[in-house]
């Protein structure tokens, strides 16, 4: 993908959270920094050929909250730039004092389950006849 777009994807990607994107390099690297407060920041390598991206951080404090992030990229098949930052958001959500998940599909399913069962659901233990 073009620098210029990944740099737009960047920045839209930056609206929906409290990340800035405050640096982007295309000169020696392909490269993305970003920051949030309190102090939370990263940088991504944007993929140039076939490469894949790369995300670090310079900060000690940052650097192991980066792993899940890191092996996800690793993992098998093609990610986008914006799949790749949403990680490193759930990732770094600790750190910016946000719940550790924010998953709505578990919330759905705990709902369902909730109640009587349904119709078509036999409920366990002895039948009363």
């Amino acid at each position: 993908m073009d620098f210029k777009h990944l740099v737009e994807a960047a920045e839209k990607w930056c609206t929906g959270n409290p990340f800035d994107l405050i640096f982007a390099e295309e000169d020696d690297e392909r490269r993305l920094d970003f920051y949030a407060e309190p102090g939370v920041s990263f940088y991504v390598l944007c993929p140039g050929g076939t490469d894949t991206f790369h995300v670090w951080s310079e900060s000690e404090d940052c650097l192991p909250f980066l792993q899940m992030a890191q092996d996800y990229i690793s993992s098998c098949g093609k990610k986008t730039l914006p799949e790749v930052l949403e990680k490193v958001f759930m990732s770094f959500r600790p750190l910016l004092g946000l719940p550790d998940i924010d998953d709505d599909t578990f919330e759905h399913y705990h709902a369902d389950m909730e109640g009587e069962p349904g119709p078509d659901h036999q409920q366990m233990g002895v039948s009363q006849q």
